[in-house]
């Protein structure tokens, strides 16, 4: 349990798995915790003799980082970097930050636009957290792009909402479904206007979720001139992560929204409760990470401690419950409401699907994933590839994990340089 034990030394948090029945003085905040271990216990195997491993105690919450992405880490890298605020239509506040080569002359004609998307649970920082000849967002700046950080709805680097509060539940009424058809559209819409050109669209995981969704939409297509899919998602059904399998099959999505539970954030006491009840002794989680990914060759073990710092972003209990749908139904639809609220919010008794083959024919797509992914399984990709029209380029790493994408200390080489070849192949000239 190497991670989640990591995970908590860089809370600060002591290591206890004592069972301690409830008093009467018990704390409100330790409840939901209490509550949903009992509802857990009855499913889970005993791996152990000893039950007193099933939650833990109250957990402080480590401080976010102070300051702007901008500012914690692409300037003391030595990148400009620039920020702005979008508004989406349902009045959410994103932030998206811009990046610049650290040796170019801001006065001379920059690059075409890249917009590179986080995954869940991840912001924009994820595309810095490596040295800058190991991390994308400052490689695609090195080479001349102008690369543009988009950070959705909920994560600590966005502003809220213009009347919303965090702290009410119709803030976290949310799914990917919301997030690529109003996030990264608006996102995308934005910099095509601020720049006057098409964009190259960057995902990874539940960024290509969110890309291939919004792709299906000829308004935001049309905006895009090739997207490059790290990990592609669309379709769930064969995923081998053990972890996962587990939670979905317990229904922990439905357990948490029916317990008025609105937002994921495991830097609570909530969430990591939820962990501490499934792993502790419950569950083989003595690799927490590879039992969500799968194992990853390439990630630097080293950097735990620094990744932690910035990840796990929040999301909400409603876009874990919408892919848990997904992993359950073997579909790539949307979200699924019930059939009397699906006939008031879609107008038909299940939720349309997401038509791959509205694609453009003649959007270029390049794609990039691995034999070691628990989350991108090979029989979910090449699903969604069959129901594609449009041309699309593939890198097939068998070595590879999901988080190798992302965070992988080869993945220049492996990866981000046949990334850079297949958007210069576009007729425009970048510098090297």
């Amino acid at each position: 349990m190497e991670v989640l034990r990591r995970w908590r030394e860089v809370r600060g948090e002591e290591v206890q798995c004592s069972l301690r029945f409830p008093s009467t003085d018990m704390s409100p905040s330790l409840v939901p915790v209490v509550l949903i271990t009992y509802l857990l216990l009855p499913l889970l195997p005993l791996s152990t003799a000893d039950a007193t491993a099933a939650t833990s105690a109250i957990h402080r919450r480590p401080p976010a980082p102070r300051g702007s992405l901008c500012s914690q880490l692409v300037q003391p890298a030595g990148y400009p970097c620039s920020e702005y605020t979008v508004q989406t239509k349902d009045g959410y506040l994103l932030a998206l930050h811009r990046v610049s080569s650290s040796g170019q002359n801001l006065r001379a004609q920059r690059g075409r636009p890249v917009l590179l998307q986080h995954g869940l649970f991840m912001g924009g920082d994820a595309w810095f957290l490596n040295s800058a000849d190991q991390s994308l967002g400052f490689i695609l700046a090195d080479h001349g792009f102008d690369v543009w950080i988009g950070n959705v709805r909920g994560t600590r680097w966005s502003y809220g909402h213009i009347s919303l509060s965090e702290r009410d539940k119709d803030f976290w009424d949310w799914s990917w479904q919301e997030l690529a058809l109003c996030d990264l559209a608006e996102m995308v819409h934005f910099i095509n206007s601020t720049t006057g050109s098409k964009v190259f669209l960057v995902g990874h995981s539940q960024g290509t979720i969110m890309s291939l969704a919004a792709l299906t939409q000829p308004d935001i297509a049309e905006m895009v001139e090739a997207a490059a899919l790290l990990s592609p998602i669309s379709y769930l059904g064969h995923i081998t992560a053990p972890l996962v399998w587990r939670m979905v099959n317990m229904h922990v999505d439905q357990m948490i929204i029916a317990m008025g539970i609105h937002q994921l954030n495991f830097r609570s006491d909530f969430d990591v409760g939820i962990m501490d009840a499934i792993c502790d002794g419950r569950i083989e989680c003595n690799d927490l990470l590879t039992s969500i990914t799968g194992k990853n060759c390439c990630f630097n073990n080293s950097r735990v401690d620094f990744y932690l710092e910035y990840e796990p972003h929040p999301s909400s209990s409603k876009n874990l419950r919408h892919l848990f749908q997904m992993i359950r139904k073997g579909s790539f639809s949307m979200y699924d409401y019930g059939v009397l609220k699906n006939l008031k919010v879609y107008g038909q008794f299940k939720p349309p699907m997401f038509d791959l083959t509205r694609i453009p024919k003649t959007m270029p797509l390049w794609m990039a994933y691995g034999g070691n992914d628990a989350l991108s399984d090979i029989t979910d990709v090449k699903q969604t590839l069959s129901e594609l029209h449009c041309k699309t380029e593939l890198v097939y790493l068998e070595n590879y994990g999901h988080v190798d994408f992302i965070l992988g200390l080869n993945a220049k080489e492996e990866i981000y340089d046949h990334m850079i070849g297949f958007f210069r192949s576009f007729g425009k000239s970048y510098s090297s």
